[in-house]
């Protein structure tokens, strides 16, 4: 039995969420694939996004536009990068800072571009001081062709918090931008300010296009409600071992748990570095043969251990062990956020994947 530490992605779950979000907009879909689709995998999300109401791509990186580039003919945007990297050709670009947009002016040729606009999240963008310059500088690189200013960006810091008034703000400061951005003679025809928790319960903040990303792969982005979203991600492994314990005896390093009764315990391939994380000691459920069991005592680097009580299921070597399918119920107990534990799977964790017919 070889020891596989797996994650399943279900293509068909992608291709309902990204229906799902295309039927809730009348504006343009950009899909977020950066971090490799949220570790899912862009090199089979990408298609299946593509075909179901994608208009468009938004990644972080110029390494990750390249790779969904070559996936796609749809447009790609990369918005986090240095001063001192080769911007590549065919990726339409994000403009974080005055300097970013004097290398792209200067160029040896016209790139199509995003202003970002800092609204208040006080992390990428133009600040507002620097709005009337920036945008003045803009219009003439355009006049000049030397820049396709396609339209205005920026983040929302508490759309996940439909009751924060800081979303308002950050939209009156975003409806600024354009306004001003327009009396310079540019027409941003394009703009988005929408993540996945402003598309679902902010409407009026679509614009010409919304930006989601972990709705994408079926995880609620708003606390306590259901959009109707299909998960798709599940992380599982092998069932390597199931131990006799008796009562009092201790599991894993520094003997933090001990059984509270003579049972069984089982042992699971996958560790920290794996992406098990060690705050999520405690907070783990793992699903053996439809039954949910705790895992107890220390995360280590290759293995957690799970406490099967009586065993009255008869668990065995060999049988599966899930140790996610619903990543928000699982960042519930650990005390984070849904986007970090799909994130989370790596090292040996291998991917599979099923649906995804057209």
């Amino acid at each position: 039995m070889a020891h596989v530490l797996q994650t399943t992605i279900d293509l068909d779950a992608i291709a309902h969420n990204t229906a799902a979000i295309k039927r809730h907009t009348s504006a343009k879909l950009m899909c977020v694939v950066k971090a490799d689709a949220y570790n899912h995998g862009v090199e089979r999300c990408v298609p299946v996004m593509d075909a179901h109401g994608a208009d468009a791509f938004g990644v972080a990186t110029f390494a990750e536009a390249r790779r969904v580039r070559a996936l796609t003919d749809k447009p790609v945007l990369a918005w986090l990068w240095s001063l001192g990297e080769d911007v590549p050709e065919g990726i339409e670009v994000g403009v974080p800072t005055r300097a970013h947009m004097q290398l792209l002016i200067d160029a040896p040729s016209a790139h199509t571009v995003y202003l970002m606009v800092d609204t208040g999240m006080h992390r990428s963008g133009l600040d507002e001081e620097d709005w009337d310059e920036a945008f003045r500088t803009a219009k003439e690189a355009e006049d000049a062709g030397r820049l396709r200013v396609k339209g205005l960006m920026s983040h929302l810091a508490c759309a996940d918090d439909p009751a924060d008034p800081y979303t308002d703000v950050q939209a009156k400061a975003f409806r600024r931008a354009i306004a001003l951005a327009r009396r310079y003679g540019l027409e941003v025809a394009c703009n988005h300010l929408a993540n996945s928790p402003a598309t679902w319960t902010r409407p009026d903040l679509h614009f010409e296009m919304i930006r989601p990303g972990v709705s994408l792969y079926g995880l609620e982005p708003v606390p306590g409600l259901d959009h109707g979203l299909t998960p798709a991600m599940e992380w599982s492994a092998p069932v390597v071992a199931v131990k006799r314990m008796r009562r009092g005896e201790a599991t894993s390093y520094a003997r933090t748990w001990a059984a509270p009764a003579d049972g069984f315990s089982a042992v699971v391939p996958a560790g920290y570095a794996d992406g098990v994380q060690r705050t999520w000691q405690d907070a783990l459920e793992i699903e053996i043969g439809g039954r949910t069991y705790p895992q107890v005592g220390r995360v280590s680097m290759d293995q957690i251990v799970v406490w099967l009580g009586d065993n009255e299921a008869q668990v065995a070597p060999g049988d599966t062990a899930v140790i996610f399918g619903d990543a928000t119920a699982l960042a519930e107990r650990a005390g984070t956020i849904n986007y970090e534990v799909v994130c989370a799977p790596r090292g040996r964790t291998q991917r599979a994947y099923r649906g995804g017919e057209r």
